[in-house]
């Protein structure tokens, strides 16, 4: 997008125009937001492993290690929305300070804990606000891109970006986290990751000129309603907990069935081929002009993901698991991808921070709640069992969205969630 000049059509290009990353990255004050947003949700990558590694250390158990993480996970998914909307209605910054301080606090705490040996119960009560805490930068940077694009073809250009960017945290974050605690210390992870959050988290919060404007300044009467009105969000929602109980699927039952072919080094690689099928979908969605509408690609996109996905169970050899690994991770980011494009068409600018948050919620507890349940599918089936998990949530998520698919439509009263904001009627963005 050609940003140099200076009217304010150049923020959004013409319709025709072609959508390109080099376009997006052009956007006048788009760099401001996305270098310290990068380093602010880096750390959200670290925060489970880096728990995993530093429990187990110190109780010997995988199983508490585990617990301990999926406390924080199921805590995160809870709060994550009411941190959305609190955003939305007073501010970004507003709520990010806070926020950052006490995430730093009480990771702090956490690894003071576990280092002490404390009760496990006192280690799990750290987790709640640990993970209650953790900034939701992702959907913030998302909600800037938001209002500097507005109507702009780039939104589906926006929103593949930060599915590849997402996807390049969760494959650095981990080997960050695993190279420090196990080389360095095993609470260097968490320390890390505490101290990035604080970091990263108060230079982004420090770029007020692109952050969304509160909702409900300059106008009279505002209705804070949450975005959970809208149908079309609730049904999303449903669509992304399907997607985390992929990631958490694989992550249990990549390791175990690595650790079954006494290969337990191949785990990193089977799940970096996944991820790597992520980021080149990801890649070249975002470079594609559409034409279709994304609730129709939407439909066929997932349909392919539950395909792939329900396969898994029935792979026995690396190089077989590789390539059905490849093609889920291929299908998850156009998934992800029109999911978030579609609450810009569906959530008035006054609510966008809290949907995004609702969203990446939703997939962080479907992916606490996978790794659960693969975990016990394993350890009382047969190996491989964990990967039915998968298979279940994108076949019952695919079923939601196929019945509700019609609520995905944009429709002029779905701006009623913040009345007096964003007095637009919603259009799609292709």
């Amino acid at each position: 997008m050609e940003s140099t000049v200076t009217s304010k059509a150049s923020e959004n290009p013409t319709p025709s125009a072609r959508p390109g990353y080099g376009r997006l990255l052009r956007t006048r004050g788009a760099w401001t937001f996305l270098l310290p947003g990068f380093a602010a949700r880096q750390p959200f990558a670290m925060l489970t492993i880096s728990i995993v590694l530093l429990v187990q250390h110190t109780t010997g158990s995988y199983g508490a290690a585990g617990a301990a993480a999926a406390v924080t996970g199921v805590s995160m998914a809870l709060f994550a929305p009411y941190s959305g909307r609190l955003a939305d209605r007073y501010g970004q910054r507003i709520v990010l300070i806070p926020g950052v301080l006490l995430h730093t606090l009480s990771g702090l705490t956490l690894t003071a804990l576990a280092l002490l040996d404390a009760p496990l119960w006192a280690v799990f009560v750290a987790a709640v606000p640990t993970g209650a805490s953790v900034p939701q930068v992702g959907p913030m940077v998302r909600a800037r891109w938001g209002v500097k694009l507005k109507d702009s073809p780039l939104m589906t250009t926006a929103a593949a970006f930060e599915s590849v960017t997402d996807e390049l945290t969760f494959v650095v974050g981990p080997l960050l986290a695993t190279a420090l605690c196990t080389a360095v210390d095993p609470a260097a992870g968490l320390v890390t990751e505490a101290s990035l959050t604080l970091i990263g988290g108060l230079l982004f919060a420090a770029q007020k000129s692109t952050q969304p404007t509160v909702a409900g300044s300059g106008h009279a009467r505002v209705e804070h309603a949450s975005a959970l009105r809208v149908p079309g969000v609730r049904v999303l929602i449903v669509i992304f907990l399907g997607i985390g109980t992929v990631f958490g699927g694989m992550q249990v039952s990549l390791a175990a069935f690595t650790e079954s072919i006494g290969e337990p080094g191949l785990n990193g690689v089977l799940y970096g081929v996944f991820a790597a099928g992520n980021m080149l979908s990801g890649v070249v969605c975002g470079a594609i002009a559409w034409k279709a509408a994304p609730q129709r690609r939407l439909v066929i996109g997932y349909t392919a993901l539950a395909l792939t996905a329900s396969g898994l169970w029935a792979a026995h050899s690396v190089l077989v698991l590789a390539g059905l690994g490849l093609l889920v991770g291929m299908c998850i980011a156009p998934a992800l991808i029109t999911g978030y494009t579609l609450v810009d068409s569906l959530v008035p600018a006054g609510a966008r921070t809290e949907a995004f948050t609702w969203l990446t919620g939703a997939v962080a507890l479907g992916q606490a709640a996978a790794v659960t349940v693969a975990g016990q599918l394993e350890d009382r089936l047969w190996g491989g069992a964990g990967f039915l998990v998968p298979m279940g949530g994108t076949v019952l998520a695919l079923a939601t969205l196929l019945a509700l698919r019609s609520r995905l439509a944009a429709r002029a009263n779905s701006r009623t969630v913040a009345r007096g904001v964003g007095h637009r009627v919603p259009v799609a963005v292709d």
